[in-house]
């Protein structure tokens, strides 16, 4: 072979191994290209089902909370929780509501620094009180009442840059509308809670105060409840709560105030009674304004005027249809005109009072009653709890000819006895159960309808004492005596919520962290989860 023929032999193997080499080379970038799409394609449908995973869960988690709101509480207290009652309160609107603040949001955390610091300088008590649940509690409110027929508003205004933001509801409310203030209305009623009444939203336990602890009873959700009931009830019952007489106060203040107050704001305002504070002897008494009327321990006889003004109230030109409620001062007798009055119905307050050894709670004055009139109760939410007598006097039914109904509804045990009025220290009578509020019922036909008239006598003006009407959790007195009255005017079932004890040590989220660890829950944890599979991806990719 010549050399001309080894060089061309030599240069064709040369190409034949760079047509080889070319070949591989393809064949590799063909793959690494493949890889390199199939791991890229991988990547950006990864980052989009990532996406369009947290997407998924806010729309989901956003359904779910108008439907049933999402909870972060991890406190022992449950502060940040709404009641059963409230919720099906909220759940039965079929009216729209509209609460206004008249204040930023913001007011209420400023609010809680303030009596933070009141109570720390003033009783040397380290506390921690969360005025921040109200705006949150108003949160849940509009929640929850999207799932009935109506609808809760809430908007807070600055009445400091645009005071007059509440004129128009000046003109259906009376009252004085200040900063700080929840404003509840809906149509033509509206109901104001005032900056006093918001701060005593939270009222510290005196008992706890004593021993240097400070526990919190929160009532905001039992006002604000009854706000939404009082502009909403298509039953409305105006009562005439009879707080005076010729300008002076018609009780001994001393002894009642507690149970009076208690009676009218807690147990009638916050189960949707409108409440009326009138003066008895000089106040008109007209059955177009008022189907109620409250005379509560008169510590001095009635003139026959105001005998008579009461009479034509229930009497009302023969149409009936009015009530009245009277508990007595325990400690008056002889007052001839309203034993008068209570004559006319077929009951008389006696001049003694109840006691009873084995059913008394830490007194043998302080007794345990029960229920004798199932249908002027009604149903209880837990008829195991006991009804408290504080120093009761005894009721009877005086026989007359006429047709009075007359029931007694709560009695004593058959082991109680009566001591006399004066010095509580001379036994009466025998051992046997004894009425201790009785029920008088006055009614006629007209027009192929019964129309009537009923009052209402209640042995203990202490049984409405904020002892046993706001620990409802424990005596039964604030929801016997509510369906009493209920059942009485013909008002629908009252909702009876009780005050929130907050305790003193706990972990819970402030409105600040709730809304930190929502962020980090909804989207910085699948944020880093998307990350650490993108740093994944990359690691393999490039391999």
């Amino acid at each position: 072979m010549s050399k001309k023929d080894l060089d061309e032999k030599k240069i064709d193997g040369a190409v034949e191994a760079a047509g080889e080499i070319e070949e591989a080379a393809e064949e590799k970038i063909s793959k690494w290209n493949g890889r390199r799409i199939k791991y890229g394609s991988m990547f950006y449908i990864i980052i989009i089902l990532v996406i369009a995973i947290v997407v998924v869960i806010n729309v989901m988690a956003n359904m779910l909370a108008k439907r049933s709101p999402l909870k972060i509480d991890i406190s022992p207290d449950n502060r940040y929780d709404i009641s059963e009652e409230s919720i099906n309160v909220l759940k039965a609107l079929n009216k729209d509501v509209d609460i206004t603040v008249t204040s930023t949001r913001d007011y209420f955390d400023s609010l809680s620094a303030y009596r933070e610091n009141y109570y720390a300088q003033n009783y040397g008590v380290p506390s921690d009180i969360p005025y921040e649940m109200i705006p949150e509690i108003l949160d849940k409110y509009s929640i929850y009442a999207q799932q009935g027929s109506g609808s809760i508003n809430v908007k807070y205004v600055n009445m400091d840059v645009d005071p007059d933001i509440i004129n128009k509801y000046k003109e259906k409310y009376n009252g004085d509308i200040g900063s700080g203030s929840i404003i509840v209305s809906s149509g033509d009623r509206v109901r104001v809670i005032s900056p006093t009444e918001v701060t005593d939203m939270l009222a510290y336990d005196e008992n706890a105060l004593r021993n240097q602890e400070l526990i919190f009873n929160f009532a905001g959700e039992s006002m604000i409840t009854a706000a939404i009931k009082g502009v909403t009830d298509d039953n409305l019952v105006r009562v005439a709560f009879a707080n005076t007489m010729n300008g002076a106060s018609l009780y001994d203040a001393q002894f009642y105030q507690n149970a009076a107050v208690t009676f009218e704001k807690e147990l009638l305002t916050k189960n949707g009674y409108d409440c009326t504070d009138i003066d008895i002897a000089t106040d008109e008494l007209s059955s177009e304004d008022y189907d109620l009327v409250v005379v509560f321990a008169p510590s001095v006889d009635f003139t026959e005027d105001i005998i008579q003004k009461l009479s034509n109230f229930l009497y009302n030109g023969g149409k009936y249809g009015k009530n009245m409620i009277y508990t007595p001062d325990l400690s008056k007798s002889g007052l001839t005109n309203i034993d008068g009055l209570l004559a006319d119905w077929s009951i008389k307050v006696e001049d003694n009072y109840i006691f009873d050894e084995e059913n008394a709670i830490l007194r043998n004055d302080l007794i345990k009653v029960d229920v004798n009139d199932t249908e002027s109760v009604g149903e209880l939410p837990n008829d195991k709890l006991p009804i408290i007598a504080e120093d009761t006097r005894e009721l009877s039914q005086i026989n007359k000819k006429n047709d009075d109904i007359v029931k007694e509804v709560l009695k004593s045990f058959d082991t109680s006895y009566t001591v006399e009025i004066t010095g509580k220290s001379k036994e009466l009578g025998e051992k046997e159960s004894r009425p201790v509020v009785m029920l008088s019922r006055k009614e006629r036909s007209e027009e192929f309808k019964l129309v009537a008239s009923e009052l209402l006598v209640i042995g203990s003006p202490l049984m409405t004492g904020s002892t046993y009407i706001q620990q409802n959790s424990t005596f039964n007195n604030a929801n016997v005596l509510i369906n009493i009255i209920n059942n009485m005017t013909g008002k629908e079932s009252g909702v009876v919520i009780p005050d929130k004890s907050l305790q003193s040590s706990f972990i819970a989220p402030t409105t600040k962290q709730a809304r930190n660890i929502r962020i980090i829950v909804m989207w910085v944890i699948p944020f880093i989860i998307a990350a650490v599979g993108v740093f994944v991806l990359l690691r393999r990719r490039n391999k």
